[in-house]
């Protein structure tokens, strides 16, 4: 727990919206602190803070990575990531560069958010490597 000093240190809108979300788990501890916030009205009739949607959302996206047409693995991207970025990431993964050091890479499928496809030259895939 805080001593007083630390509390008063803390931001007074972020103190209000942790007292109102700490209530219906601990009801009269939350009103005290409410009571010691400068409030003479009950906890009570305060409206609940609300979820801002912006921090909801997620920036990243989990990307399957094929390598001729196989799923061989994952990496996580920012969701603006261009093809470029995308195929460095999946180069230095462990588990995928296995599958693409030293291959000669015939064509490099990206669908934005969606999949990393690389098709690899025939000529250059060993048998059974893949």
């Amino acid at each position: 727990m805080m001593s007083s000093s630390q509390w008063d240190k803390q931001p007074r809108p972020i103190l209000e919206a942790f007292v109102l979300l700490l209530s219906p788990y601990a009801p009269h501890m939350a009103e005290e602190l409410w009571l010691r916030l400068g409030h003479s009205n009950s906890l009570v009739y305060e409206n609940f803070p609300k979820a801002d949607q912006e921090y909801l959302k997620d920036s990243t996206v989990i990307l399957p990575v094929q390598i001729n047409g196989k799923t061989r693995g994952t990496i996580q991207v920012d969701k603006t990531c261009e093809v470029e970025e995308a195929f460095r990431l999946a180069l230095v993964d462990d588990k995928l560069s296995k599958y693409l050091v030293g291959k000669t890479i015939k064509k490099r499928v990206y669908v934005p958010c969606k999949i990393l496809n690389v098709i690899l030259d025939k000529q250059n895939v060993e048998v059974g490597h893949l």
